[in-house]
């Protein structure tokens, strides 16, 4: 499951993207200052874009993971259900995944960093409550199934004003295509 991601876009860059799409984007205050960000983990902030009925969304910067028994819920599985509500965008430019070296398996896993094959930014498909939220996750595709057992739900540009729009059906979710991601070892 993700548990790391990285975010180095551009606020002109994610406008461009979701004007291009029609989908007006509005946050509170001033423009926000979107730093990179090379390492997000469980519980840092990270910016979200949350869908309002009607259409649109709102960026905000807000903590990662709902509150949970056994700490935060930082990933949650779309398989059998209906999200009418709270939907949101996580916009990042990569996530991790770790594995086991056979030739090491007491040593530290292998990272790898898989981000948009055509260099641009993706979507997560996630969910907020209470001004946290969750991303999505869903079977492995065929550029993830190597390296874990699950996946985020990567959702297609063509399919984010479904998304953030609570009155439109939901959109399809699973995997990406092959080749939509490339995959770098890092450690």
């Amino acid at each position: 499951m993700c548990n790391e991601f990285r975010f180095q876009a551009a606020l002109d860059e994610i406008l461009d993207a979701f004007n291009r799409l029609r989908i007006d984007v509005d946050w509170e205050g001033g423009a926000p200052n979107l730093e990179p960000r090379a390492s997000i983990r469980p519980t840092d902030k990270a910016f979200v874009l949350a869908g309002r009925d009607g259409g649109g969304a709102r960026l905000a910067d807000m903590p990662w993971g709902f509150p949970g028994p056994r700490g935060p819920v930082i990933n949650f599985r779309l398989e059998g259900r209906r999200f009418p509500s709270g939907r949101c965008l996580v916009p990042l430019t990569g996530f991790y995944e770790f594995t086991k070296d056979s030739d090491r398996p007491k040593g530290p896993k292998s990272k790898w960093l898989f981000e948009a094959a055509d260099g641009g930014f993706l979507c997560v498909a996630g969910l907020v409550r209470e001004s946290r939220f969750t991303l999505l996750t869903c079977a492995p595709g065929p550029d993830v199934g190597a390296y874990h057992d699950r996946q985020v739900a990567l959702l297609p540009r063509a399919l984010w004003g479904d998304w953030l729009d609570s009155r439109r059906p939901q959109p399809p979710l699973g995997p990406v295509p092959a080749g939509t991601l490339k995959v770098t070892r890092v450690r």
